[in-house]
């Protein structure tokens, strides 16, 4: 097992990327047998690295100007807390032990993001903002929802920026190495989560399913609103942050790429991330095809 990010031997890091339930049975969607694939898949394909001992790489002048430079840090350190209190909130009211346990360990590994960029920033010198208080959610369900569908938005295009900002050398390699399986972890958040909503829409009563529908679309809205926000320089709690960092950094991270390109990397990462894991998982399909669909009216 591997203490930090970037001692995991190759073996070990493929077997975790590369996953297939011991019941070779077909799965339905609802079953108990799937449930029992997703959460063995969370579970058992669990990172244990440690915060604490990584080896952050020196930057020259350069690398950490671009790194310092950029205005996310500080939503990035608020969303990881955010996220790991409303997931763990969650966990604490479920009765069913195995479910519980692979939401609580989803839990664990939001907080260890947490740690790590907090780590991060006091490796370079970044100066973050006073954090707010993490208040337990009065809802539990609802902000475990909110945070599932949360990260299938953004970890979308995450995938598709961390890997230009590696081809571009924005992102130095040995960082782009450190901070890889963390973003492999967000993969296996979505497709658990993905996995779970289907599994507990089957399981509801059917009377309950419109009521949990017209919950989901309000957290859509919610959630468009939120970026709204954050693209005018106003964070999820309306603290106002920079709001250029697009328009200034988009360029020099995508190594010259478009919009219509760098969706396409999108795609790209997000299937090969998913590629690993047992095919009959359910995969995320709403960015996906709303990106496919957008290309459709993008200039090549």
């Amino acid at each position: 097992m591997s203490d930090t990010l970037t001692d995991t031997d190759a073996a070990h890091d493929h077997a975790l990327r590369h996953w297939t339930f011991r019941d070779q049975t077909r799965m339905r969607p609802g079953s108990d047998a799937h449930k029992q694939m997703f959460c063995r898949m969370l579970l058992e394909t669990h990172n244990p690295y440690k915060p604490a001992v990584l080896d952050w790489p020196p930057l020259d002048p350069d690398a950490l100007r671009r790194l310092t430079s950029l205005p996310i840090w500080d939503i990035a350190v608020q969303t990881e807390g955010r996220a790991s209190i409303r997931v763990s909130t969650y966990a604490a009211t479920l009765s069913d032990p195995l479910l519980r346990e692979a939401i609580e360990m989803d839990a664990a590994e939001e907080a260890r993001h947490k740690h790590v960029l907090s780590r991060l920033v006091a490796a370079y010198g970044i100066e973050l903002a006073p954090e707010p208080e993490y208040p337990a959610p009065r809802d539990a369900e609802w902000a475990w929802m909110f945070t599932g569908y949360s990260e299938c938005i953004d970890s979308f295009f995450a995938f598709g920026l961390f890997r230009s900002a590696q081809q571009s050398g924005y992102f130095p390699e040995a960082l782009v190495e450190t901070f890889e399986p963390v973003i492999q972890e967000e993969a296996r958040h979505i497709l658990f989560f993905i996995n779970w909503v289907a599994w507990y829409r089957r399981t509801m009563p059917w009377w309950r399913r419109p009521w949990h529908s017209l919950r989901v679309a309000a957290i859509f809205v919610k959630l468009v609103w939120d970026r709204v926000g954050i693209a005018n320089g106003i964070d999820a709690d309306g603290v106002m942050h920079d709001s250029n960092f697009l328009a200034s950094n988009s360029a020099t991270i995508g190594d010259g790429l478009d919009a219509r390109q760098l969706l396409e990397l999108c795609l790209v990462e997000n299937e090969q991330r998913m590629s690993g894991y047992d095919a009959r998982l359910i995969r995320p399909t709403l960015m996906p095809r709303l990106v496919r669909l957008a290309l459709r009216f993008m200039k090549k």
